[in-house]
């Protein structure tokens, strides 16, 4: 193939993945991230909390609202646009989405994200929610729970993790390694004619019954809740930077300071302290 036809070809993905997988429209469903208001904790049924690419927590705000006693009015001000008007005691916030402005009392307060519509339901951050009323926010990494106290006092867990997600993991593990060995192939998602690092993870998921997508970027910025390098688990994604630009590789954690993906080599393993991949390492996702 010539060089070309590769740059028509690889714009093209980069075009399509920023469309489909914009954080305005990518499904939140692999997000594991529960929230707790108080001692107990918020039910989500459909659209679930997931963390957006700026790193902050996005979370259905009707859930939210019914849960603080606040009312929630939508206004649907164009094919694009939803108007969020959130009203508790003296405080009115409204927001609209694709935008980081937020009018408190008529007043402009900037966020550090967007609000966003997925799914059908309006995504606010957390963060910004808890400042404006002068809640409290913790966050409780061994049960993965947003822990919000409207008193002042503190709450333990209402929930406690089993250890589902650590056999889910080993699953995933098990599942990747029976492709040790199979070719590289740019674009591949099968072992049948090769894989690449995205499409790799997407198989393997995909047989987990997780749907991902074919983008080490829209893995790393829209999917699963990030994890700190001393706390990887079997089958968190770990994600490197080897164009010097931004994340531009996948793989898979199996343990011991390992990964699993796709390199030209074929599917290999490989240390994440090596001298070619420790300084790449950009970070690491938990889907389960």
């Amino acid at each position: 193939m010539n060089n070309i036809l590769k740059k028509m070809l690889l714009t093209g993905a980069i075009v399509a993945s920023t469309f489909v997988l914009s954080p305005d429209f990518a499904s939140a469903a692999t997000s594991s991230i529960k929230v707790q208001i108080n001692d107990s904790l918020v039910n989500f049924p459909d659209q679930t909390p997931f963390v957006d690419s700026n790193g902050y927590t996005q979370v259905p705000i009707r859930m939210i609202g019914d849960k603080l006693g606040a009312t929630v009015k939508y206004e649907k001000v164009n094919s694009y646009i939803v108007k969020v008007t959130i009203k508790k005691g003296s405080k009115t916030i409204v927001l609209k989405s694709n935008s980081s402005s937020a009018f408190v009392n008529s007043k402009e307060v900037k966020m550090d994200t967007k609000m966003r519509v997925i799914g059908g339901r309006t995504f606010v951050p957390l963060r910004f929610v808890t400042d404006v009323f002068g809640f409290t926010l913790n966050w409780d990494s061994k049960n993965n729970i947003a822990m919000l106290s409207t008193d002042g006092k503190t709450y333990k867990p209402a929930y406690t993790a089993s250890a589902t997600s650590t056999s889910k993991g080993k699953q995933v593990v098990a599942e990747a390694k029976k492709h040790l060995g199979v070719k590289y192939v740019w674009g591949g998602s099968s072992p049948s004619t090769g894989f690449d690092c995205s499409g790799f993870i997407k198989y393997v998921y995909g047989k987990m019954g997780v749907s991902l997508p074919h983008s080490s970027i829209s893995l790393h910025e829209n999917h699963g809740t990030p994890v700190s390098k001393s706390n990887l688990k079997e089958g968190d994604l770990v994600f490197f930077i080897t164009n010097k630009v931004s994340t531009s590789h996948v793989g898979i954690y199996i343990g011991n300071n390992e990964f699993i993906s796709a390199t030209s080599k074929g599917i290999t393993i490989a240390n994440l302290n090596s001298s070619y991949w420790g300084p790449k390492y950009n970070g690491a996702n938990r889907i389960f």
